[in-house]
């Protein structure tokens, strides 16, 4: 089967309202996809299900599940020659920068007068597209983010999601697992590796210690890397690897994630109080932006789950695209919108030719 083919069976699918995951793991050249054979809405509180799930931020216990056992799994590969982009426009109105702004300002105020070290924030930007053509938006996907978890999801009671995400929030097998800390964002100018600021290292650390303190738990060993440069298309993140063993080999996939989610990376920290600020300020839905995705397989205890950033929304002729940046003490609310803006770039290069 090849990608043209592979595409009509997921057009055909989403025109019949049935739900549907299209993925490629980072650095892949083969996609995958499952078919659900019926419009159930399944779900897994166990992770005991071997398929594909996708969590909102607000995760209580469930997320829902596409099944393996339930769908049609199919796969092809795919050529990995280069799109040519340019830079778009991501236009604005005034009084978007402008709440923005104050939002950020707001979560600073808190900063300095309360026990936060950092606040998460983040905004919804809507576009209009002539239309949903799987046949356009799909390839440009796949290709333009070879690094990232990339996927399209639909279900009629989620809607219909589309990501290229840096971010991996659990990898596991058997007893061992990898996780990430993944924070700072810079745009990539002349192909040059960026100078990171202290304000962006501390930022960073924040988010690998807490981490790392979250994982002590149920960790036995913890291995916790140098720091790094990771590229993601056109921008640029401070990353670092973190590693372990379980102590019990009964330790679910589940408890892990409920350890983890949501990270200081898409929520701040601590974590209560970041998490009572975004509710009581930041004015909107995230839905699934900022929660996670990814493939669950509880034969081989084998699992890798992403979290949901990079992504947008399509409904009704419209894209809402989802951006966000963290909040410290040092923070510039006009380099914290600009780097929003330079987010936007990811999946506005996605539907570029139906805008």
């Amino acid at each position: 089967m090849n990608l043209k083919i592979l595409l009509q069976k997921i057009t055909e699918h989403y025109k019949n309202q049935k739900p549907f995951v299209l993925y490629s793991h980072p650095e892949s050249d083969t996609v995958e996809v499952l078919l659900q054979k019926d419009s159930k809405k399944y779900t897994s509180e166990a992770f005991d299900k071997q398929g594909i799930v996708m969590a909102p931020f607000i995760y209580e216990t469930k997320a829902v599940c596409i099944p393996l056992q339930e769908s049609e799994h199919i796969s092809c590969e795919f050529s990995k020659e280069k799109i040519k982009t340019k830079t778009l426009d991501p236009s604005f109105k005034t009084l978007e920068k402008e709440a923005y702004m104050r939002l950020v300002s707001k979560a600073l105020a808190t900063i300095s007068h309360k026990n936060t070290h950092k606040v998460v924030v983040s905004r919804k930007k809507e576009y209009s597209i002539s239309n949903t053509d799987f046949s356009i938006f799909v390839p440009r996907l796949l290709k333009l983010y070879p690094t990232a978890f990339r996927y399209v999801w639909f279900h009629p009671e989620t809607g219909l999601w589309c990501g290229a995400t840096p971010e991996t929030l659990l990898v596991t097998n058997g007893t061992s697992f990898t996780t990430m800390a993944l924070a700072g964002t810079k745009k990539i100018e002349n192909q040059k590796t960026p100078e990171w600021t202290p304000k962006e290292k501390n930022e960073q650390k924040v988010v690998t210690d807490a981490i790392s303190n979250c994982l002590q738990k149920v960790t036995s060993v913890l291995r916790v890397s140098k720091t790094y440069t990771h590229e993601a298309g056109s921008l640029a993140h401070l990353r670092t690897d973190i590693t372990g063993m379980l102590k019990n080999k009964k330790t679910t996939l589940a408890t892990i994630t409920a350890a983890l989610h949501p990270t200081p990376a898409v929520c701040g920290t601590p974590l209560s109080a970041a998490l009572d600020f975004i509710n009581k300020n930041e004015g909107y839905d995230r839905e699934y932006y900022t929660g996670f995705i990814g493939s669950i397989d509880d034969n081989d205890s084998t699992s890798c789950l992403f979290v949901n950033l990079r992504c947008m929304k399509i409904e009704d002729n419209k894209a809402s695209l989802y951006v966000g940046g963290g909040i410290t003490f040092d923070s510039q609310p006009e380099e914290e919108w600009e780097e929003t803006q330079n987010k936007l770039q990811t999946m506005l290069q996605v539907v570029q030719p139906m805008l």
